[in-house]
Parts: structure tokens; sequence; C-alpha cells
């Protein structure tokens, strides 16, 4: 398969798919959910791979969410935002196999919510963590605070929002946002050991685990089906505008001139 924005490998059964815009932090555009979702779907329904591996590529970054250069009141791309991540991220949880995320460096924004949504989460111990959207006139309103909330508790999940603070892969794993952290070094290994163990299991039986805890949250998608229709009107005011404004500006951004409340 020809990709732009990803690279596919498979390894001993386990598929690696990983971001490909390390200039970019890893950020994603349109191309970049259309070719997620292409590579998800494709291993997940391939009979001879056990589990799923995401990535970033480089050192510098995990993924650091939508990419702001393309993003003008909408992104660049199709589906309600003009990206698809509402789609990019049910492919995640409804591919039948456990997909891993491999964490190193920055987890912010966008990625920080694809890190979370992922069965399991393996950090280097240099990742950092948080999300920017009220700081950059954007949310993920659905899996980034429902599915939040139930991963590490209301209380977390708010202060994760409303301070939009970064926390530390040693500080994640105590909220419950990682499953493991590791020496940088060993990241690779690390995550292959976990992907080996798995392979190893009845698929069947892992299918039916995976759709078993999903079932639990599946109300969350009608609250993002409602939340990405709000944040579409939402991204076409001035206020939302605001934030991508300032960062090509290098200022801090002054949101609350355009809102009486």
């Amino acid at each position: 398969m020809q990709f732009e924005d990803i690279l596919y490998e498979v390894r001993n059964g386990v598929a690696w798919i990983t971001i490909n815009r390390p200039d970019k932090m890893n950020a994603f555009r349109g191309t970049t959910c259309d070719e997620l979702i292409q590579a998800l779907n494709k291993a997940g329904y391939d009979k001879g791979i056990g589990a799923i591996v995401l990535a970033g590529a480089g050192e510098r970054a995990f993924c650091t969410g939508g990419d702001q250069s393309a993003h003008d009141g909408a992104y660049d791309g199709r589906g309600m935002i003009g990206l698809p991540i509402e789609e990019l991220q049910r492919v995640i949880r409804d591919v039948p196999k456990p997909v891993i995320a491999k964490v190193r460096g920055y987890a912010i924004g966008g990625g920080n919510v694809l890190a979370l949504i992922c069965d399991l989460t393996i950090a280097a111990e240099t990742a950092v963590f948080g999300q920017v959207g009220p700081k950059m006139g954007s949310v993920d309103p659905g899996f980034g605070t429902a599915y939040m909330a139930r991963v590490i508790g209301e209380k977390r999940a708010r202060e994760v929002w409303f301070l939009c603070r970064r926390y530390s892969a040693k500080e994640a794993l105590a909220m419950g946002m990682v499953n493991a952290v590791v020496p940088d070094a060993e990241l690779d290994a690390e995550v292959a050991r976990w992907g080996a163990e798995i392979v190893e299991k009845s698929p069947t039986a892992i299918a039916i685990a995976k759709r078993s805890f999903n079932a639990d949250t599946a109300g969350i998608i009608g609250i993002a089906d409602m939340g990405m229709q709000a944040l579409r009107m939402y991204y076409e005011t001035e206020e939302s505008k605001e934030g991508v404004k300032a960062l090509k500006e290098k200022r801090k951004p002054e949101f609350r001139k355009f809102t009486k409340r």
C-alpha cells in the first residue's frame, strides 16, 4: 500500500502504523486521518495480524493533534470539521485487534486523545501528555472528554481540559492514562513484547473482550456526534479563529474580547 503521511509495516504478526510527519511534530491533516483509517482497517481485518501499534516518527512527538497550518475555520479534509477525526477514533475502537499506542515525545491535543483511546498505551520516560484545545480555540467534545473521564476520573479529566497543563509520563501513569512507562531506549522492544504476548492469545477471545469493553462506553459516540456538530459551528466564530491567529502571530490569544460571557 502506498501512503503519503504514514508508514505501514508488519512484524511477526503485529502491524506497525506510524504517522510520518516529524517536521510537523506528527500533527495530522485530512490526508493523514484518511490514511490512518485505511491502514487500521487493513490491519484490523487481516487474519494474519494479532495486534496493531500506533506510533509517531522521530524522537520529538507521538502526535500533536490537528495541523494548525491546515486549519482556517475548518481543516483541509472531509468530515464534520474538515478532518474525519470521529471516524478515526471509532476505527481504533472498532477493529477487533488491540491497538497499542507507542508514545515517544509529545502526545498533545488530538494526539493525547489518540493515545488515550488506544486499547493500551506504553510511554517512554520522556513522553509528555496534555490537552491544549481551550488555549487554541478548540476542544474534543466526545471521546476526548467523556471517555477521558471514564479512564482517569472526572475530576482529573476536568483538570486536564480546564487548565491545559502538561503531564510527564510518570504523572500520566499515576492517573491511569498510560499502562506502562519505560526508558526511551527500551520503548520499541517493550512495545514489541506486549504485541508478541497478544499475538499468542486466542484472536476470537480478544475480539469478544474488546467489543464487550466498547459496549460499556458506546453511548459516547452519540456525545461525540453532537459535540462535533457544535465544534463545526464554533470553528466558524471569531473566538475560535483567534486561537490559530494568535499562534501564527506568536502572541497570547485574547478570546474574551469576542464574547460577553
